[in-house]
């Protein structure tokens, strides 16, 4: 392997010319120190009309700000907090589409990539890099665009599994030293604590868990510690899940595939979590075609998927990407995950939240607002579960749900929901047992 030509990343960006789509890596590895030179050539006025793609992507994004408006167009397949009032003002916009399905859209060409643009590892001795924390739709960008531009950073982990790809495949390397975005946990509410309790009174030993970010998250995993042998097949993980590691609660030792192996496709957290997956063969970082592919997360057992919403009505819809109109982050994963577990033998696919928002709002509603977007139809849930119990919505119908639904809501609330399930039923939900 003969010596690395690295160019400055204004020199890089020159490659992208006017009416590109350019794909950028996201999340830790979001790769500023080619998105400012990039900017700076639409505010010169040497490129318009370029298209950015990404999934989700953290820290400043001027690029969807008004200024750029016929300059840069940014179009999302997960809308992040940094980039949702501009999805909201029509300054950047959204793809809908299932995580699993980011790939696809990339690989059969109905989004042609012209310039990837990634961040990755110090090349190895063998003449690969790896793409550390983020592989989910990345790869395929990588695999699939006219142009590849690489930040080479040894802050990046070496990661296994899909992560490594030979040199081969970037065309432009440009150094650079930047410290990987990190993610701090924040502390538990009392809320995210029950919730936390009552989602792992759900998980058995050997299960297969699917989880996010954030408080709900940590705090299932928080109440885990004494559980065996459980397993790990999710789009991401975080440091929550540090602590069952080192206590050899999580082994993967009954799954099915992937045996004893952390599956993940992307990655958010501290440099903790970092340095943990970096030339770690326990951990495979995976494309999102396998890690959210239905079929295969149903080939292990108990799968125990648990994932958020924003609300969620009487019946079993789920809104979780959008309030009203409003648009506020995306299906994600979601469905993947519901429907592989859904599949699983002895597997339970888990809906949690909060039973009221920060201003004391019910989160359990008669009807979804209007302009919600339905994530999760009824049809696809089984549990639900608030800071006030859980209930199993799977086998039963509309007047049952609207019983087990209520049971869990804000005691607060539970009379305005309950007349409202009188109305829209009529007079037999007075004699409906849940």
């Amino acid at each position: 392997m003969g010596p690395i030509n690295y160019v400055s990343a204004s020199e890089a960006v020159k490659v992208i010319k006017s009416g590109d789509r350019v794909h950028l890596s996201g999340v830790a590895v979001t790769p500023h120190a080619l998105i400012k030179p990039m900017v700076e050539r639409g505010r010169r006025g040497e490129i318009r009309n370029v298209t950015i793609q990404h999934i989700h992507i953290e820290g400043q994004v001027d690029f969807a700000n008004p200024e750029f408006e016929g300059v840069f167009h940014s179009e999302q397949f997960f809308v992040g907090g940094n980039l949702r009032k501009q999805t909201q003002a029509g300054y950047a916009d959204y793809i809908p589409v299932f995580l699993s399905e980011t790939q696809k859209l990339i690989r059969e060409g109905y989004l042609k990539v012209n310039v990837a643009m990634i961040m990755c590892s110090i090349p190895d001795k063998h003449g690969y890099v790896s793409l550390g924390t983020s592989v989910d739709s990345t790869l395929a960008a990588v695999e699939n665009a006219d142009v590849v531009i690489a930040l080479v950073n040894p802050n990046v982990p070496r990661a296994w599994g899909d992560a490594i790809i030979p040199l081969e495949l970037i065309d432009i390397f440009v150094e650079d030293d930047s410290p990987l975005y990190a993610h701090d946990m924040g502390e538990l509410s009392d809320i995210d604590r029950a919730i936390g309790k009552n989602v792992a009174e759900l998980v058995e030993d050997g299960a297969c868990l699917q989880m996010g970010i954030g408080g709900i998250p940590n705090a299932v995993l928080a109440q885990l510690g004494n559980h065996k042998d459980l397993g790990v097949h999710t789009e991401m993980f975080a440091d929550g899940i540090l602590p069952l590691v080192e206590k050899g609660v999580v082994t993967g030792r009954r799954k099915s595939i992937d045996k004893g192996k952390m599956v993940a496709s992307f990655l958010m957290g501290s440099r903790t979590l970092y340095d943990f997956i970096d030339d770690n063969p326990m951990v495979a970082m995976m494309d999102v075609a396998h890690t959210n592919n239905v079929h295969i997360i149903r080939q292990n057992d108990k799968v125990t998927a648990i994932n958020s919403a924003l609300s969620v009505d009487i019946t079993g819809q789920v809104c979780a990407d959008s309030i009203g109109i409003k648009h506020y982050s995306g299906v994600g994963g979601q469905i993947d995950f519901i429907r592989g577990a859904g599949h699983s033998k002895g597997g339970k696919p888990i809906i949690a939240l909060p039973s009221v928002t920060t201003k004391g709002v019910s989160k359990i509603t008669p009807t979804l607002i209007e302009g919600s977007g339905v994530v999760s139809t009824r049809a696809n849930i089984h549990w639900v579960v608030t800071e006030q119990g859980a209930v199993n919505l799977y086998g039963k119908t509309l007047q049952q749900r609207a019983r087990l639904m209520i049971s869990i809501a804000h005691p607060d609330h539970r009379e305005a929901l309950d007349k409202a399930a009188f109305e829209r039923f009529g007079s037999h939900y007075r004699f409906v047992q849940s």
